[in-house]
């Protein structure tokens, strides 16, 4: 794998795999960022669907600055995250009031294969994480090339799933992942269960990939066990060795991936004994087609 660099502009992308993720060289995020150069970055973003960028500083202000460069940023609905002054920032953090692990992870749904943000009806494009304090062991997270997952399936399958549908349902996964911190009833209210092709086109490449995770409850007029069974089997076949990128956190990274054809997860640690905190954006997309 080689770098590819425009001579004209300081930036370069170097794959991290062959078939998942490019390293981006030569901005700084905190600075103002040129036109020229963001449309490369962008580039990069819809040829190789995860981007890092190596350690630096960057505050709160200029991530979320950063993050609407792609487009709206989400406020999510789940506000006991929000951090910073900022709504648009969502922060994992399991450090007590003196910077100490507090024992309690705080979101187990981020532990499954999932994409942000499918659980609403305009669902997640990018999201742009930032790692201020990363584990010495375990908190990885890991991504699976949704384009490859579909691609890989036999034609049988590929008929099969042509026109179904799924429902997304948030209180759904945080309810079975996470139950000891339900949703509140307003925030139950404001995101209804919607339904999104399992296989999506996507809106600027106009591939096919698999649109599932677990957000994913039901299919739609399939009786509700075998369409659990059947979501739960094309997760699985989803993600191969080959279509993934397992990213080791070093402080201060950020990572930016295309929730439109990208799953992901992070990987346990041991919220008693490590601290892991990190800050993110989820930035607006579409409608799935």
């Amino acid at each position: 794998m080689s770098s590819t660099a425009d001579l004209r502009l300081p930036i370069s992308v170097r794959p991290l795999t062959a078939h998942l993720g490019a390293e981006v060289s030569g901005v700084k995020l905190a600075d103002d960022i040129s036109d020229e150069v963001f449309h490369a970055i962008y580039q990069a973003y819809l040829r190789y669907q995860v981007l890092l960028f190596r350690p630096q500083d960057l505050p709160p202000g200029r991530q979320v600055e950063f993050a609407r460069r792609f487009g709206e940023v989400q406020i999510h609905v789940m506000n006991q995250y929000h951090a910073d002054g900022f709504p648009e920032l969502y922060r994992l953090s399991n450090l007590d009031d003196q910077g100490r692990p507090n024992g309690r992870h705080p979101d187990k749904g981020t532990l499954y294969w999932h994409t942000d943000g499918s659980w609403r009806r305009v669902t997640g494009q990018a999201t742009i994480i930032y790692g201020e304090v990363v584990p010495n062991i375990g908190g990885e997270t890991h991504f699976c090339d949704m384009y490859g997952a579909y691609e890989g399936l036999d034609p049988a399958w590929k008929s099969r799933i042509a026109n179904l549908r799924a429902m997304h349902n948030l209180d759904f996964s945080r309810t079975r992942r996470h139950g000891e911190d339900p949703m509140s009833e307003a925030q139950r209210r404001e995101t209804p269960p919607v339904d999104h092709p399992v296989v999506r086109t996507h809106p600027e490449t106009g591939r096919k990939c698999l649109y599932l995770g677990d957000h994913a409850e039901s299919i739609v007029g399939m009786p509700y066990a075998e369409g659990r069974a059947l979501i739960e089997e094309l997760n699985a076949l989803a993600v191969h060795p080959d279509l993934t990128y397992e990213h080791r956190w070093t402080p201060k990274e950020l990572i930016v991936w295309d929730n439109r054809c990208v799953m992901h997860r992070a990987t346990p640690y041991d919220p008693a004994t490590q601290g892991r905190v990190v800050r993110r954006c989820t930035v607006l997309g579409e409608i799935p087609a």
